[in-house]
C-alpha cells in the first residue's frame, strides 16, 4: 500500500480509471458527453484552485513569519512555486471549463451580459467574479510572486512592492471566492 499511495501519478492514473468505470458503468442512464465531462473537470480544477487559493491564504502566508529564516528558502524555492505552478493552470482550465459549459449549453452570452433568466444572471455573476480572479492570478500575482521568490530578477525595491501587490490580489480573491461559489452552486439549481 505504501508504494502505491507513495506515488502521486499512479494514484491520479487509478484515480481517473476509476472515474471513467464510474461512468460507463453508468452510461446507460447517465449521459456521457460533453457537458457532463466539462463539468467533472470544471469542478476537479475548480477544487485545485481555491484548494491552493485557500492554502496560501490560510497556511503559507500566516505562516511565513513563523518559520526559522533558515527554513525559509524550503517553502519560497520549493513548495511555492510548485503550488503557484498549480494553482495559476488550476485558475486558467477553471474559467476555460466553465466557459465550455456556458457555451454548449447556450447560455454563456446570456450569463456574462446579465441579459438571461434569474439562473443565467446568477451563473453570469459568478462567471464575472471568476474571472477577475483568474485576471488577478495570471497578471497580478504570479508576475509578483516571480519577483519575490526570486523566478525573475527583480531589485529589492521592486521585490518589496511586489509582496504586498500580491497579497491585495490574493485576499481580493479569497473574497471573491465566496460569493462566487454561491453563485455558481446556486445557480445549478435553477
Amino acid at each position: 500500500m505504501a508504494k502505491l499511495f507513495g506515488n502521486l501519478h499512479l494514484v491520479l492514473a487509478i484515480g481517473l480509471v476509476a472515474a471513467l468505470a464510474l461512468m460507463f458503468g453508468f452510461a446507460d442512464s447517465v449521459a456521457i458527453d460533453g457537458n457532463s465531462i466539462g463539468r467533472w473537470l470544471h469542478l476537479f480544477f475548480g477544487v485545485l484552485w481555491i484548494g491552493l487559493l485557500y492554502y496560501f491564504n490560510f497556511v503559507q502566508v500566516p505562516g511565513m513569519p513563523k518559520i526559522a529564516d533558515e527554513h525559509k528558502p524550503a517553502v519560497t524555492k520549493t513548495i511555492a512555486p510548485s503550488a503557484l505552478f498549480f494553482f495559476r493552470w488550476a485558475a486558467l482550465l477553471t474559467v476555460v471549463t466553465g466557459l465550455w459549459i456556458a457555451m454548449i449549453n447556450g447560455y454563456m452570452v446570456n450569463a456574462l451580459t446579465f441579459a438571461g433568466n434569474p439562473y443565467e444572471n446568477l451563473i453570469g455573476a459568478g462567471m464575472w467574479m471568476a474571472l477577475v480572479m483568474a485576471f488577478n492570478v495570471w497578471f497580478i500575482i504570479w508576475p509578483a510572486q516571480k519577483k519575490v521568490l526570486g523566478i525573475v530578477e527583480a531589485t529589492a525595491d521592486e521585490k518589496a512592492a511586489a509582496a504586498p501587490r500580491a497579497l491585495i490580489a490574493s485576499r481580493l480573491n479569497t473574497l471573491l471566492s465566496f460569493p462566487m461559489m454561491y453563485a455558481m452552486v446556486s445557480a445549478n439549481l435553477g
